[in-house]
């Protein structure tokens, strides 16, 4: 490998990983915070990726698809949990997973009902389509880096949000002690919304985000769901920082995988959770 395919999977590897960080950290918000199995998570990136394609067709402009597909996912989100997941939280993990894959049939009935089966793309928007010349001999693609760009913006201001504001001290302590936090005159069902809203909308985005650079497909979600519990798993359960370092772990081993040995490179993933639990079977992080 010389060192301009290096660089190149290397960005890539950044780039997937970041993307998968956006999913995982809402994978990991609600079942960390609310303790809830979400198996239908992988929908909600689904359904960003098939709203940025029908918005698209729409309106004929790709940012404007975002704004009105982040508004619609924050208010699914909020429906979602007001209507059906305020409800298990004392209910144990099996209604739980019950429930999730009922949605998760639910939401490809619908997106087969909406948009059909077939296979869709989304145009890159012609501000982005260009590519960046990084040497004589080496171009990468704008929008990938506009991608790995957002991602980063998101995670800081997650973080900031976290560790750094009212809101973010609320989470931490409703994670630990609901009962307690109620206790203290907090309205703690609304933090529950906010959160598991959150976690739809970061879902639904990274969905929105990857739908130009990969085809819009039906069991896209599921795909996505595993490599996501993989990553809550090696980062540690509830921990988002633990999520980013783990997505872009996970990035590295499957783009290098895929180069250095592209008939093991589905193992190469389950190798590394394999490898991280046995050094720390709790995972890399500790909760938020």
């Amino acid at each position: 490998m010389d060192f301009s395919t290096f660089l190149i999977q290397l960005l890539n590897s950044f780039q997937y990983g970041l993307l998968l960080f956006l999913v995982a950290s809402g994978l990991t918000l609600i079942f960390g915070i609310m303790g809830i199995i979400n198996l239908a998570h992988g929908s909600f990136y689904m359904m960003g990726a098939y709203m940025a394609f029908s918005l698209t067709a729409l309106s004929g402009n790709f940012l404007v698809a975002i704004v009105v597909g982040v508004a619609l996912s924050v208010l699914i989100g909020f429906l979602l949990e007001w209507a059906l997941f305020s409800r298990l939280y004392k209910r144990d993990h099996l209604d739980q997973v019950l429930l999730t894959y009922g949605l998760i049939l639910i939401f490809e009935e619908l997106r087969s009902l909406l948009v059909g089966d077939d296979v869709h793309g989304v145009p890159i928007p012609e501000l982005l389509s260009a590519s960046i010349q990084l040497s004589e001999t080496l171009s990468y693609p704008v929008y990938r880096l506009f991608m790995s760009a957002v991602c980063i913006l998101l995670a800081i201001v997650m973080y900031w949000m976290i560790r750094h504001t009212r809101l973010g001290m609320m989470i931490r302590a409703g994670s630990s002690n609901r009962e307690m936090v109620q206790a203290l005159g907090i309205n703690i069902d609304l933090i529950y919304r906010i959160v598991f809203g959150l976690g739809v909308t970061l879902a639904a985005f990274a969905g929105m985000l990857a739908a130009p650079v990969s085809s819009v497909y039906p069991g896209m979600g599921n795909q996505v769901l595993i490599i996501c519990f993989v990553v809550v798993v090696i980062g540690g359960v509830g921990s988002v920082w633990g999520a980013l370092v783990a997505a872009l772990l996970i990035g590295l081993a499957d783009t290098f995988g895929k180069v250095i040995a592209p008939d093991y490179a589905g193992l190469a993933v389950y190798v590394l959770m394999a490898a991280v639990l046995l050094w720390r079977p709790e995972g890399i992080f500790r909760r938020i």
